[in-house]
């Protein structure tokens, strides 16, 4: 398994010194057998079943990693990995291409890149979140990530009309360090199409995504060019809420709420500080699109 895990750092082109806290740690794990058996379970259980119990994965090999020192978050990216192997041969036998299994693993580069500027500690404070990729209901297709969902509520506008339970096509946005411009969103859209044809048949396909990217206040205080308001205005509101600044991390890289202590070393990040300097709050948006 080292060899592997030394292949997928080379291919994914992780830092050399990422490369080198991971397999430190992974070295550690195998050099003791109450450590390394559980994580060589971890790999046979799901190997025999791709939709097993996620959290009792996760929570036997952070315990088993605490036994040689590893922090929770370096185990969990380490566990992920490491089941990346098996995934892939799964997309080889269901079919699927394996640039997309490629382009789906990034996440996890993503993720440790997070993990790092966040908590400064080489693994991933998100591991709840991977399965859907394991699970092969998730999908990274370009600039974006996308899932089936069943519309939780009747949809009526114009001439279109939808009844819960519908099937259309979730989208998420990774931090990728790609701009989330109309000609990258536009492409993964038509990606998307293509992949889920079968299970969305439709000549206009509906697209739905729930994140802080569609709070409408931002439509106030983002400048009018920026790719943010551009995305927001492709959807169709149906719903939106305040929130005590959980989302904030993901634009500040810090758990850090306090505004006169947040980093401005971007515009978007400059503007949202001022916003929530003058007493502005945050929050989420769910919408829909249809392409």
């Amino acid at each position: 398994m080292r060899q592997y895990f030394e292949r997928f750092f080379a291919e994914f082109e992780y830092s050399e010194k990422d490369t080198t806290v991971l397999l430190n740690a992974f070295d550690k794990i195998c050099a003791c057998d109450a450590a390394r058996i559980p994580f060589e379970q971890a790999y046979a259980t799901y190997a025999a079943d791709c939709n097993c119990d996620w959290g009792a994965l996760i929570r036997q090999t952070q315990e088993a990693g605490k036994l040689v020192g590893v922090h929770n978050f370096t185990t969990d990216l380490l566990l992920f990995i490491m089941l990346s192997k098996r995934l892939r041969e799964l997309y080889a036998e269901h079919g699927i291409d394996l640039a997309i299994w490629h382009d789906s693993m990034l996440d996890l580069k993503y993720k440790l890149e997070e993990c790092r500027v966040v908590y400064d500690i080489c693994g991933t404070f998100v591991a709840g979140w991977f399965p859907g990729f394991f699970n092969l209901t998730r999908f990274a297709l370009g600039r974006l990530q996308f899932e089936l969902w069943d519309l939780d509520r009747d949809y009526q506008k114009g001439e279109i009309s939808l009844a819960k339970g519908t099937k259309a096509i979730n989208m998420h946005i990774p931090r990728s360090g790609q701009p989330l411009s109309p000609a990258l969103y536009e492409d993964a859209f038509a990606r998307a199409k293509a992949f889920y044809k079968e299970q969305c048949p439709g000549t206009l396909v509906p697209f739905v995504c729930h994140s802080w990217l569609l709070f409408p206040e931002q439509a106030e205080f983002l400048h009018e060019k920026s790719n943010v308001r551009k995305f927001m205005s492709e959807f169709d509101l149906m719903e939106w809420s305040y929130n005590n600044g959980e989302d904030l991390w993901r634009l500040f890289d810090t758990m850090e709420q306090h505004p006169d202590r947040l980093p401005a070393d971007t515009s978007l990040r400059r503007a949202y500080a001022e916003h929530l300097k003058k007493g502005g709050r945050v929050g989420f948006g769910f919408g829909i699109l249809f392409r």
